[in-house]
């Protein structure tokens, strides 16, 4: 299938130095893609390009052959979502905040569909992260970004979440998943790019 996203010699400042210098790498289409390294090695920083939410200060990140920053941004975040390691919930339900397909999204994300009309900001953080990820979902995206998906969550939900990004990635969406965790890195990701070695 070729590759997703590329990253061309890509630099990002930080306050005093570089949090990311002269990294390049290919993250193909098919499949899961896992960011391991130690913290402060700029994992979450590298997936945020992906689909805009930050701009390298060098260097170039392509999506499907053609830079990020020509894609109208719009389009590239539907294109591309990103669920970030805190959730974050918009006023109103669930529901609202999900859309239509809400009972069947929370369904595959392991929520009851009752769910639907609570406040969102009633949820757990566990709840929350799951209703976050229904939510990209809703926009029918072609890659998923995660950093820390399961961060949040009991022994229970983290195996269903971990499943189901499995699952995803076996039907043909792109994800790229930032973790801290070895074990779900090698058990689930079909690749793993090492932050900590470049």
């Amino acid at each position: 299938m070729g590759d997703r996203f590329e990253y061309r010699n890509v630099r990002v400042d930080g306050d005093s130095a570089p949090i990311i210098e002269s990294f390049s790498a290919r993250i193909p289409a098919d499949g899961l893609t896992a960011m391991v390294g130690p913290s402060g090695a700029g994992k979450t920083t590298l997936l945020r390009l992906l689909n805009r939410l930050d701009d390298p200060d060098a260097g170039e990140v392509l999506l499907d052959g053609r830079d990020v920053r020509s894609y109208d941004v719009l389009e590239l975040r539907r294109r591309v979502q990103y669920v970030g390691q805190v959730p974050v919930t918009f006023p109103g339900t669930v529901a609202a905040n999900v859309g239509p397909e809400v009972e069947h999204l929370l369904a595959r994300v392991g929520l009851d569909a009752a769910l639907g009309w609570r406040d969102a900001d009633r949820l757990s953080v566990g709840e929350a992260q799951r209703m976050c990820l229904a939510r990209a979902l809703a926009r029918h995206p072609e890659c998923l970004l995660l950093d820390e998906p399961t961060s949040a969550l009991d022994t229970i939900a983290k195996a269903g979440v971990e499943g189901l990004i499995r699952s995803l990635a076996d039907e043909g969406l792109t994800v790229v998943m930032v973790t801290h965790d070895p074990r779900q890195a090698s058990e689930l990701a079909d690749r793993v790019l090492d932050i900590g070695l470049r």
